[in-house]
């Protein structure tokens, strides 16, 4: 460098400490990043209730009957809460039922706590064991995301389910990977990161389900504004959804699977 001017001299002496001070800002925010997810690891987190009923019958004895199946994670169980009413397949079924065209519900849920869209395949086929539903919502993708599972990977297990279920004659509404940018069990700047790989994760859904005959509902889009400015829509590990949350839930799917049922009661 003894050739060059003191202004070059000083520019690639700029160049270098940035360089350096970019390198240290980069392994430091990596220390971080593992850092917090070590601790988010090993909070204790809301378990299945195993008292609770994973099937019930909710509606008038006389309203034209629709079975409901939930498939999917933790949310698919009501992971957070101890009542059936709270979950969002109870409130679900709940809102069929009290709507103007007063279903009967016949509600279960092959869900598994800690799914990801490779699990998919297994609970399919129990929902299809003995009578065929008629609608399957599927809740998914927070796993895949908190994994670091590859979107595109994680979208095309969960098309291949959709696929299967409506060559059997099913309704399918999917919920997308929720807004995990609002998770107050996660701290920032790992909340960010994880919340952008979940965008990512819900994209790839969309595209994947409505390929294979889904319908989709934007829970991150749709729910995410109020889940980040209501902390009571977590129970109390801060991530799952309290009996508020999956209410929040409820409704944002409601439509999607109103509609859907009044597919099957035109069969």
């Amino acid at each position: 460098m003894s050739g060059l001017s003191p202004e070059a001299r000083a520019t690639a002496q700029l160049a270098r400490a940035a360089a350096a001070s970019l390198l240290a800002g980069a392994l430091g925010g990596a220390a971080v990043l593992a850092g917090q997810a070590v601790v988010a690891r090993s909070r204790r987190y809301a378990q299945p209730e195993l008292g609770l009923a994973l099937r019930a019958t909710i509606g008038r004895a006389a309203a034209p009957p629709v079975r409901l199946v939930l498939l999917g994670d933790s949310a698919a169980l009501g992971v957070g809460v101890d009542r059936l009413g709270d979950t969002i397949g109870g409130q679900l079924a709940e809102l069929l039922a009290e709507g103007p065209s007063g279903r009967l519900v016949h509600l279960s849920s092959v869900g598994v706590s800690g799914s990801r869209s490779t699990d998919l395949a297994t609970q399919v086929a129990r929902a299809l064991l003995g009578e065929r539903p008629d609608v399957a919502v599927i809740l998914v993708g927070a796993n895949d995301a908190t994994s670091l599972r590859r979107p595109a990977e994680a979208a095309a297990y969960l098309g291949a389910a959709v696929h299967r279920l409506r060559q059997a004659g099913v309704e399918v509404v999917v919920g997308t990977c929720p807004d995990l940018g609002a998770v107050r069990a996660i701290a920032p700047p790992l909340r960010q990161v994880v919340g952008w790989v979940g965008r990512r994760v819900g994209r790839a859904q969309t595209s994947a389900v409505l390929d294979a005959g889904g319908t989709v509902v934007d829970l991150a889009a749709e729910t995410g504004p109020v889940f980040r400015a209501d902390a009571g829509t977590f129970c109390h590990d801060g991530y799952h959804p309290s009996a508020d949350g999956y209410r929040v839930w409820a409704h944002a799917l409601l439509p999607a699977v109103a509609a859907a049922a009044a597919v099957t009661q035109r069969r």
